[in-house]
This record gives structure tokens, sequence and C-alpha cells, in this order.
């Protein structure tokens, strides 16, 4: 993991890098899938996203949402071949700290609840489960977490 390299998806649309995050974001949560618009609209609404890689290899990508009222919301994603090797510790704790820039006090995420590695990683972080639901229309089931800074 020493050629972990954290990069920046930059708001003039994203180009490549948007791509790579969204290829993320859909290979780990395929029930929210998003299209390309729908991406550049998280980015317009001032959504940090960025992307890991090992060297040149893309390993996965976080989104950190902005602070309201104290709360931030951080979602660290990893490709299930590139997990548990350390790639999803950094890049969340990369996130973590520019989310305590913005003025966390809490930190939020939200995880697929068959995503049983992701459940147990931030439940490793402390993160405690505050609501489990299903959208409307939905099959799938969410999982709200929240850590208290």
């Amino acid at each position: 993991m020493s050629g972990l390299r954290i990069g920046l998806v930059d708001g003039d649309g994203g180009g490549e890098a948007l791509e790579e995050w969204r290829y993320v974001h859909n290979v780990v949560v395929p029930p929210a899938a998003m299209s390309v618009e729908e991406a550049r609209e998280r980015l317009g609404r001032g959504y940090r996203l960025e992307n890991a890689y090992d060297g040149d290899v893309l390993v996965g990508c976080s989104t950190v949402r902005p602070a309201v009222g104290g709360v931030v919301t951080v979602i660290a994603r990893v490709l299930p071949e590139f997990r548990r090797r350390g790639f999803g510790a950094a890049l969340y704790e990369h996130a973590l700290a520019y989310a305590r820039v913005q003025g966390a006090e809490v930190v939020e995420t939200c995880v697929l609840g068959v995503n049983e590695d992701g459940l147990r990683f931030a439940r490793r972080r402390g993160f405690a489960e505050v609501e489990r639901y299903v959208l409307d229309g939905e099959s799938d089931e969410w999982v709200d977490l929240r850590l208290v800074l």
C-alpha cells in the first residue's frame, strides 16, 4: 500500500476522474448506480469526490458531503478485490481529516445493508447504527451510521 495516491475529482465536470469515481461507486453500491449527469450534479452541490489509486491502479473512491449544522457525511468505497489491504482505512482517514477541517462535530455514513465488509469497517471505527430503511419502491436495505467526534 505504499503507493497509495488520492486524487481530487475536479469541479470542471470531472472528465476521466469523474468516470472512475462513478465506476467505483456503481460497483460498490449497484442499487444506487449513477449516471454521469448525477455524478456531476454532486460536484455542483459541493460534494468532495476523490479517487484512490495503488500506483496507477484504481482501488476506491470517497465522498464528503458539505457540513450541515456540524454534521458531515463521509463515505469511503473500496473495490471488492482490493479490500482488507488498508486502502479503505487510509481513504477514510483522509476524508475524515477533510471533514474535520470543514467543522465536523458528527460524522455520518451510509452503507448498503448487504455490504457486511462496509458495516464491519464502520463499526470498527466507532460508528453506531442509527437507522435501517428501504427507499420507497425499492427492495435494498440501507444502514445509516453515526460517529460523534
